[in-house]
């Protein structure tokens, strides 16, 4: 049986790997692509990679790649009830959320490549395969 994905969503980690060109992340990329996926990054995720070490040119390159959702003020409602609704709150969880709230609008099957697994998994429930990375 074939697997389909038709969405990778990249959290900070996964796309910070894709633009250190990390062996172990392309060669999953590489997979993703040969099914035709489409990669997709929340805009809260280009603040979260940004660092005085970037690479300005590594990091264009990854976003010419990807498609980058906007955190509207819709999406941002929506997130704060997705956190609400597991009994979350705050800052630590703010910038998860809006990715989780991302990844649930995608068009299915939705695979994320996400350091922060757990988390991910509570806020996505099974409508997301989670991939620790």
């Amino acid at each position: 049986m074939t697997q389909t994905v038709e969405t990778v969503v990249l959290d900070s980690q996964g796309f910070s790997a894709w633009i250190e060109q990390d062996r172990k992340m392309l060669s999953r990329f590489a997979v993703y692509h040969s099914l035709e996926a489409n990669f997709v990054v929340c805009a809260n995720t280009i603040v979260e990679v940004s660092h005085s070490r970037l690479n300005p040119a590594k990091l264009d390159w990854a976003l010419s790649r990807v498609q980058v959702e906007p955190v509207t003020a819709e999406a941002a409602r929506a997130a704060a009830r997705l956190l609400k609704s597991v009994g979350r709150h705050g800052h630590k969880y703010a910038i998860d959320a809006t990715v989780a709230e991302m990844a649930l609008r995608q068009p299915g099957p939705v695979v994320m490549l996400t350091s922060d697994a757990e988390d991910m998994a509570m806020l996505c429930g099974d409508k997301v395969k989670i991939i620790k990375v």
